[in-house]
């Protein structure tokens, strides 16, 4: 049964691979290095186009009024940018923890530009809907282009890169972490030296983030030892609370998810250097081509 093209968009997560800071810039943005993944799990979103000229959401995210909401700023920005009379109701189903570092939120908005420039035909490309997400938050970038990225910048300088696609198994260890605490925090290293791509596959490089969390938040600390103690390389992704493990198969992976401490919670996912959400678009344009 062919899928109705307004519902199950995907809104996948991402791991930094590694996260470095070389400096911070006059506006008090830091400039980083980053290599963004994709991850084969992540949040949905269901649209309902409406006549009338009304954004709305039709999920409520704790601690976030509706306005602020960033899928909605997302779908009033492509309004206010292409003139499109119609509107949209919105729903999230929520599957990534706030503040572990996943980028949900990010990933949520970019799918509302990416689906609903598809589903009202308001023709934009990818550079533009990237130049507008940009205005809604650094990750948001990222997630329209759809393609594992070396970043640099505030994350908005992106390049193609494609690392290998491990299984991962990702841990939420109950606790958010709030970014802004994490970039000002005083201990934390701003000074890294830039370094290369053929730098990061040869393994010499690191979160710079993990420190300062782990000394705030030990149940970080806590989550990345357990996941050593299990024979693999384990990380934090950007500013936590999420830790992920790598792991040679799915098999082994849920193995340990199974015996994760009680009070954790986590899931096991495979490393996309393509994102969900741009395969999903194309199968819809191949949709709409096939039946002009």
């Amino acid at each position: 049964m062919q899928q109705d093209p307004c519902m199950g968009w995907p809104a996948p997560a991402k791991l930094n691979l590694f996260l470095h800071i070389t400096g911070r810039r006059p506006d008090g943005y830091h400039e980083l290095q980053s290599v963004f993944q994709f991850l084969s799990h992540g949040d949905t979103l269901d649209f309902r186009l409406l006549d009338e000229d009304r954004v709305c959401a039709e999920h409520a995210l704790d601690g976030v009024d509706h306005d602020d909401d960033l899928t909605v700023r997302a779908a009033r920005a492509l309004k206010a940018a292409t003139g499109h009379p119609g509107g949209v109701a919105i729903r999230v189903h929520k599957r990534l923890p706030m503040g572990g570092g996943l980028g949900g939120g990010s990933s949520d908005a970019a799918t509302v530009l990416v689906a609903l420039n598809a589903l009202w035909e308001t023709g934009l490309d990818d550079d533009a809907l990237a130049d507008m997400g940009l205005t809604l938050g650094a990750d948001v970038p990222v997630f329209v282009r759809g393609h594992a990225a070396w970043a640099e910048g505030v994350g908005e300088r992106l390049a193609p890169v494609s690392p290998p696609e491990p299984w991962y198994l990702v841990v939420h260890p109950g606790v958010m972490v709030p970014t802004g605490a994490i970039f000002t925090d005083p201990g934390l290293t701003r000074d890294c030296p830039p370094i290369k791509i053929a730098d990061f596959l040869a393994g010499r490089a690191g979160n710079v983030c993990e420190p300062v969390v782990c000394r705030r938040f030990p149940e970080v600390a806590k989550a990345l030892e357990w996941l050593q103690r299990q024979g693999v390389t384990a990380r934090m992704t950007g500013t936590g609370s999420c830790v992920f493990g790598i792991f040679e198969t799915e098999e082994v992976a849920r193995a340990a998810r199974d015996c994760l401490p009680g009070g954790w919670t986590g899931f096991v996912a495979r490393g996309c250097n393509q994102s969900p959400l741009h395969r999903r678009r194309a199968q819809l344009q191949a949709v709409t081509a096939s039946q002009e």
